[in-house]
């Protein structure tokens, strides 16, 4: 396939990426996990939920915390606490221990499922080849984050990687992002970031100073002058 590019930019050396659902495929490995969560303890059986209603509502509940987290509204702890607490809360099952049951196995199984957003490999492949040093600047936990980019073969590609808890700061804050370029020993004229949330990479990013290609892998055609974007992952040649 021939790849028009749009706007050489020769001189960024440093690519800082998201990881989840930028390049670990969150949503999939969290479905994948969920199911197997759910046919253990018999849910469906026991209390006469359709997986697909329960991960509906645990999407929207766990998306909502997030929010939260990254406005500074509770931490980690309150997310971990209720986010499967919530989620049977709304379907009538008053069970702590249940919710701990699915909170402490989600987070250990999630990483043994490591399906990658398409073209993974083969951009980060063209990327190192042409000589970009490459990061990983993820809003999860150390140990998760950590982990999925271990087990899922990612590890050899990047240079450093940064948590929320390493930095003491989530993506949008600037600290985050100060945090991974001092890291990487990257200044912000030789640097761009890719991801794929709107809030948390474009703005956070933006509002550093930092260049950004917005990856709208949900294709919601949010669109700014001069913004770049891509709806898959190969669309990076076109720029780097």
């Amino acid at each position: 396939q021939f790849y028009l590019n749009l706007c050489p930019m020769k001189n960024i050396r440093h690519i800082f990426f998201d990881l989840d659902n930028t390049l670990w495929d969150h949503r999939k490995n969290a479905v994948l996990t969920l199911e197997e969560l759910f046919q253990r303890k018999e849910i469906s059986d026991k209390y006469n939920i359709l997986f697909h209603e329960f991960h509906a509502k645990y999407d929207e509940i766990n998306e909502d915390l997030w929010v939260k987290i990254r406005d500074g509204i509770i931490d980690k702890d309150f997310l971990r606490k209720h986010r499967f607490y919530d989620t049977f809360l709304h379907f009538g099952i008053d069970d702590e221990q249940l919710a701990q049951y699915f909170e402490k196995h989600f987070l250990d199984e999630i990483i043994n499922f490591n399906e990658l957003i398409p073209q993974t490999i083969e951009v980060l492949e063209y990327l190192k080849e042409k000589g970009y040093q490459l990061h990983v600047v993820s809003n999860g936990f150390h140990e998760v984050t950590n982990r999925k980019v271990e087990k899922s073969g990612l590890k050899k590609y990047f240079e450093t990687v940064t948590s929320a808890e390493d930095a003491h700061a989530m993506k949008p804050d600037e600290r985050i992002f100060e945090y991974s370029l001092n890291l990487a020993n990257a200044e912000k004229s030789e640097s761009i970031f890719i991801g794929d949330d709107w809030v948390a990479d474009v703005k956070g990013a933006q509002n550093f100073g930092l260049d950004i290609i917005f990856f709208d892998a949900l294709k919601e055609n949010k669109t700014e002058e001069g913004l770049k974007t891509i709806q898959n992952l190969e669309e990076i040649k076109n720029y780097l």
